[in-house]
């Protein structure tokens, strides 16, 4: 309950950074003035066009552009301290600490999966585990054939998007490492579409996570 409490109060706190951010944007744009995505961005920017007095905001616009960038900084506060509450109960539960033994897996998702499967025994093995997330293709059998569509909409939408953010960070860095994941991902990455790539990893690392926390042994890198 306190893992998913943590979890649930992060989520309405990114929630509401995400559409206070997406309203200065829009705003601005009104005004002729631009900010590209992602937090770095909008705290670079906005304390810019606030001091530039040449640009077109005018002063009533500037006093609440003002107001909403501390709103803005409250919440960003607020879901750092929520961030290390997360660590915190991360660095104190065994579960967790196996579950970011894996490559990928960070505090959140591993506290998403101890709120979510506890350790993960009453799934048979790892791919129903996946599938539960909703990380294999959907599949259609006629006439002898099988085929395989995209990943579907149901199952566990938290850790599926988690697990998909942890798989694309590990895409990102595959091409420096000789591990044998490492060199499947990079092959995969060649192969593939780069989304397509992302789920199917994801895949994978739910698979293994789930052995890992269902084994209670810390996964362990194999080279090549």
């Amino acid at each position: 309950q306190d893992a998913q409490m943590l979890l649930r109060i992060r989520e309405r706190l990114v929630k509401q950074r995400t559409k206070l951010s997406n309203q200065i944007r829009g705003m601005l744009l009104e005004y002729g003035l631009c900010i590209n995505k992602g937090t770095a961005a909008l705290r670079r920017a906005l304390p810019e066009f606030l001091e530039d007095a040449d640009n077109s905001l005018t002063w009533t616009a500037r006093s609440l552009f003002s107001e909403l960038y501390e709103e803005y900084l409250l919440l960003s506060d607020k879901i750092e301290k929520v961030d290390k509450k997360i660590k915190a109960f991360t660095n104190e539960n065994e579960l967790c600490q196996l579950a970011q033994t894996v490559t990928g897996i960070g505090p959140i998702t591993a506290l998403a999966l101890y709120a979510a499967i506890g350790n993960g025994k009453h799934f048979a093995n790892g791919r129903h585990f996946a599938a539960w997330c909703g990380l294999v293709p959907r599949q259609h059998s006629t006439g002898g054939k099988s085929v395989l569509y995209g990943i579907s909409k149901k199952g566990n939408i938290v850790l599926r998007a988690l697990l998909v953010h942890g798989a694309r960070s590990v895409l990102n860095v595959v091409d420096k490492k000789e591990d044998k994941l490492s060199v499947w991902a990079t092959n995969l990455k060649m192969k593939k579409s780069y989304n397509v790539a992302c789920v199917a990893l994801a895949n994978k690392l739910a698979r293994v996570v789930w052995s890992v926390i269902a084994n209670n042994r810390p996964y362990e890198l194999k080279m090549v």
